[in-house]
């Protein structure tokens, strides 16, 4: 006899476990909450609850076996980053493919994970506090060791062979993941306009994808820096076995330590920013300026919300990327990052959305990582594998959903020199129009 027929009784026995009367009758409710929920889906879930019992379809793409209740009822919720943290942490299981759960995943929503608070002084003021304690030198190495220091090779089973581990730019529809980043990194030093000789920064420079292209193609005087371990011994030796010493150079320190009295012609930071922080960003933008010689160019390259007024995304989900992937990390909406940039004296040249092309970008390295599964857990824990698998999946479906967006912003620092470019009152060497990088 079914559950539910049962829910008078003092003890109800799932399987050869043995529940209070209580618990049921919340068990109860929550099958009731959520079957009419799955058979909704256009994607077929089944859940299986402790003991056995099989919720959804018999026949289903995705099956969800939960250990305890606790996750039916963050499912019935529709709080979906707290089912991920359960999957990390061994009280659901997972059968089906990421592309599947995930196109279940926005059904099971009870909201816009974009709806934020109100505006108000008091929340921002609490929100500064936050960011500032967040984003001290020594937190910042912490919060960037425990993401990219997990292990190279881990990583190397799902990005190119680069390891460029930031949004490809599909030229053409057709290309590859690797033609893709390549064209995405010969984007960048397009807009930037490197040419032979100039001093180049590239800020949190990760493998060295975009240092060494620019470098090897345009002739460019490479430094880059980063806060990985990991990422700053591989580049070395990269640099060593290219023979680029004396033209690359790849230090490990923060931004906020750079020495300012030579300043570069052009600088990059691609996929770093994110990391800065909110409070700290009119900071981090003046500390650019001040590295930037007059009339030099900005590429900054990364994530953004897109909410006005989310802090992180709802439903669990910033939750779930705080704790497992990026601690610390905080998405702000382009306006307000174009805000500080202004305020900071950098003028905003040109602004191109990737959004689309970074959820093809995730989708590959999830793909990638799918197909390297085994090998995987033999590099880093059962549970990193797990949380990388929803987070790679996840974030490619937030792009595509437009929770979150990814913009290339491309600004100078104004040379004061009215007659400093092509055309009358430039103050730098862009061109101002889009030409040049498409030829």
């Amino acid at each position: 006899m079914p559950l539910r027929a049962r829910p008078h009784s003092s003890y109800s026995f799932w399987g050869n476990r043995r529940y209070p009367a209580r618990t049921a009758i919340v068990a109860l409710n929550l099958e009731t909450l959520i079957e009419p929920r799955l058979a909704g889906l256009a994607v077929p879930v089944a859940v299986v609850i402790p003991g056995g019992r099989r919720l959804g379809p018999t026949a289903s793409r995705v099956t969800l076996t939960l250990r305890d209740l606790a996750p039916l009822g963050r499912l019935a919720a529709g709080q979906i980053g707290l089912v991920a943290q359960d999957y990390v942490e061994g009280r659901v299981e997972l059968e089906g493919s990421p592309r599947d759960l995930m196109a279940a995943a926005v059904q099971l929503l009870r909201d816009d994970p974009t709806n934020g608070h109100e505006r108000s002084w008091w929340r921002d003021l609490l929100q500064r506090s936050r960011s500032l304690v967040r984003h001290t030198t020594s937190a910042d190495v912490r919060q960037v060791q425990f993401h990219y220091d997990v292990s190279d090779d881990f990583y190397g089973l799902w990005l190119d062979a680069r390891r460029v581990y930031s949004c490809a730019y599909y030229r053409e529809p057709t290309m590859t993941l690797a033609a893709a980043q390549e064209a995405k990194l010969d984007h960048i030093c397009r807009k930037l306009m490197l040419d032979s000789g100039e001093r180049f920064l590239d800020i949190g420079a990760g493998w060295g994808g975009l240092l060494l292209w620019a470098a090897e193609h345009y002739g460019v005087r490479a430094h880059g820096i980063t806060l990985s371990k990991n990422q700053h011994a591989y580049v070395n030796r990269l640099i060593e076995e290219r023979g680029l010493r004396g033209r690359v150079t790849m230090d490990l320190c923060d931004y906020r330590q750079l020495p300012e009295n030579e300043p570069y012609d052009k600088i990059a930071s691609i996929g770093m920013f994110e990391h800065v922080g909110r409070a700290r960003l009119p900071n981090y933008f003046a500390k650019i300026r001040r590295l930037l010689r007059p009339g030099g160019l900005l590429m900054n390259h990364g994530i953004n919300a897109g909410g006005t007024r989310n802090e992180q995304l709802g439903a669990g989900i910033g939750e779930f990327i705080e704790r497992y992937i990026f601690p610390g990390g905080e998405l702000l909406h382009l306006s307000h990052v174009l805000r500080d940039m202004a305020d900071a004296g950098l003028e905003a040249l040109d602004v191109e959305n990737l959004r689309p092309h970074y959820a093809r970008t995730l989708w590959a390295w999830s793909d990638g990582l799918e197909a390297h599964l085994d090998r995987a857990r033999e590099l880093v824990s059962e549970s990193v594998v797990r949380a990388y698998r929803l987070y790679l999946a996840g974030s490619a479906m937030s792009f595509e959903q437009g929770w979150i967006s990814l913009h290339q912003m491309l600004a100078s620092r104004p040379s004061g020199d009215a007659e400093a470019g092509p055309l009358r009152g430039a103050q730098s060497q862009f061109p101002f129009n889009r030409a040049y990088i498409y030829r």
